[in-house]
């Protein structure tokens, strides 16, 4: 009873740490959740392993005992866009985005209530996305006058956004019998967003909303869903898992009502994950798993920005978001009884579209490919630190401005835009068994 009384001092302690995080890499979520998934390429819905299951599987709750997970991930992120050939010459160049360095922290407890039924918690960051381009060289036409200087987008001073995501997961996971087990959920979230710079598009919304676009400081979001999981072993070799969340609706960004599709609502996309563990040997186990993350069930990601409606109304223009399909591929090998090495692979969809580029200079989750390693040493039989690293090469992606629409400048005024991005992380967590 004590240590369930813990859990509930502890999550608002916890929430707390997580404010200000920032991240991106399948799509806008994180490749994984928990340090030891991380070093695995993300691959954790067959495996228990850790406190994490609010985000990775709730089954797995009920079969990694009495235990606390505290970990820290410096996330370093590298984004540059790119505008070339322009009829408007001025508007060529290139800028990058200051902001490279942040620390997302996650958390975990669970508590066995009984040999068969659990009761944890899970505190992650969900997904998160930020840029801060300064202002450039860039020579903006806005009628008989001239912007300059301006930033990428021609407004005044810097360009970018802040969005973060916060999940409270408490969890209870039942075992059915001694090689299944259930478990579930409730998400409380919490989301908050700036953005800046955009002035140029205060124009493409309604008259009431023109000054709800750009630069009114944060706004915040919050929100209730649910996740559900199922964790079995067929067999001595063979484990699987299964794991849903279905879209989680947040209330709007009501200083942002101007800009997002819907009067400034941005719901957490639904998402689903599938996956296998295979252990030959006592020592090795190599973990395969399957996501897919709906972007487009949400209109203010997945909505095209050439929508023919005003920014912020219903079923207007968005980021242009795909679904993506997301592949894990993790590797842990027992190498002595105190040193585990792990190694894995992400690999993701593309969720930004060529004919999508210009709002995702603000939003250039481009990245496809993860390379992985790690490692958790035991200190002794309660005590244990993990490591994890992970590097994702550089991708790209290039279209027409937006500014070639009749709307803005005009045809061939606007050229060509490519935006980049590459990141590499490095996490370490303590845990502690009870």
């Amino acid at each position: 009873m004590t240590r369930t009384r813990n859990l509930f001092k502890l999550t608002p302690i916890a929430a707390l740490f997580m404010a200000g995080a920032a991240f991106a890499t399948d799509g806008y979520f994180p490749h994984g959740y928990g340090i030891k998934a991380k070093g695995m390429g993300g691959a954790s819905v067959a495996m228990a392993q850790d406190s994490q299951g609010g985000a990775n599987n709730p089954a797995s709750m009920a079969w990694v005992g009495n235990r606390l997970d505290l970990g820290l991930d410096l996330f370093s992120p590298h984004r540059d866009a790119t505008r070339s050939d322009a009829g408007f010459a001025p508007i060529n160049g290139s800028v990058d985005s200051n902001s490279t360095n942040f620390i997302v922290p996650d958390f975990g407890y669970n508590h066995m209530l009984s040999p068969s039924l659990s009761l944890g918690v899970s505190v992650y960051g969900n997904g998160g996305m930020n840029t801060n381009y300064p202002q450039g060289p860039f020579q903006c036409p806005t009628g008989p006058e001239t912007i300059a200087p301006a930033n990428m987008l021609c407004g005044s001073g810097p360009l970018g956004i802040d969005l973060m995501q916060l999940i409270i997961a408490p969890t209870v996971a039942y075992k059915l019998n001694e090689n299944n087990s259930i478990g579930v959920s409730l998400l409380v979230g919490y989301q908050q967003f700036k953005a800046y710079g955009l002035d140029a598009f205060k124009g493409k919304t309604d008259p009431l909303t023109k000054d709800y676009v750009t630069g009114n400081g944060y706004s915040r979001s919050h929100g209730v869903g649910l996740r559900i999981g199922y964790m079995g072993r067929i067999s001595d070799q063979f484990s699987v898992g299964l794991s849903y969340a279905p879209k989680m609706s947040m209330s709007r960004f009501s200083e942002y009502k101007g800009l997002f599709a819907d009067g400034g609502k941005f719901d957490i996309p639904a998402h689903y994950a599938a996956g296998i563990a295979f252990t030959p040997t006592p020592a090795v186990t190599v973990a395969l798993d399957f996501e897919r993350i709906m972007y487009s069930g949400v209109p203010s990601v997945g909505d095209s920005s050439s929508v023919q409606l005003p920014l912020g109304a219903p079923g207007g223009p968005g980021f242009g978001w795909k679904d993506i399909n997301v592949v894990k591929l993790g590797l842990q090998w027992q190498a002595t009884p105190a040193l585990t090495l792990r190694a894995g692979y992400n690999h993701s969809g593309n969720p930004v579209t060529s004919d999508n580029v210009t709002f995702n200079i603000l939003a250039p989750g481009v990245i496809t490919r993860h390379y992985t390693a790690g490692f958790t040493y035991a200190m002794n039989t309660t005590d244990e630190i993990s490591a994890a690293l992970m590097i994702a090469p550089r991708e790209s992606v290039s279209g027409p401005s937006m500014f070639n629409s009749p709307a803005f400048f005009g045809p061939g005024a606007g050229g060509t835009e490519t935006i980049r991005m590459r990141e590499t992380s490095l996490g370490l967590s303590w845990s502690h068994k009870f």
